[in-house]
């Protein structure tokens, strides 16, 4: 059987605005705060797993949804803000939306039993731990009779 390599296939879901690039001069830098909708990943393996790190700052645990699909890992969230200020009579209401979903193959030697993950410092890791192989590897030769 062929192991599939980690490799992530990028799948968006996000918002652009009809006049997205309207304010893109730096004559209004309040409005042109914008981040990108991807985040950035980093994929390690050693000999036991492969692991993935998100740099997702500023997010909350609950905003985060991991899914594995038949042979896929999804990581996705979806986050809506708003405010709203009266002060000195002037009315101030603001709202953002932003989301993003990344999906990645899960190789044949990961055991999909055991794949955790935790969120710290802005940072999401997901562990995809590797199935033990057999050790002991049994070489002999049968007798024909």
């Amino acid at each position: 059987m062929e192991d599939k390599a980690m490799l992530p296939t990028i799948s968006r879901r996000t918002y652009s605005p009809f006049l997205s690039n309207l304010f893109d001069d730096d004559f209004f830098p309040v409005m042109t705060n914008r981040t990108s909708s991807m985040p950035a990943v980093n994929i390690k393996e050693n000999e036991k797993n492969f692991t993935l790190e998100l740099a997702v700052p500023g997010m909350e645990k609950k905003d985060l949804k991991i899914d594995i699909n038949e042979d896929v890992l999804t990581i996705s969230s979806e986050t809506k803000n708003e405010t709203e200020e009266n002060q000195d009579g002037y009315k101030r209401k603001e709202f953002s939306y932003s989301s993003f979903c990344r999906s990645f193959y899960i190789p044949d030697n990961v055991n999909r039993e055991k794949i955790g993950a935790s969120y710290k410092d802005g940072i999401l890791s997901v562990e995809l731990p590797k199935q033990e192989e057999e050790k002991n590897k049994i070489t002999r030769q049968i007798k024909i009779s």
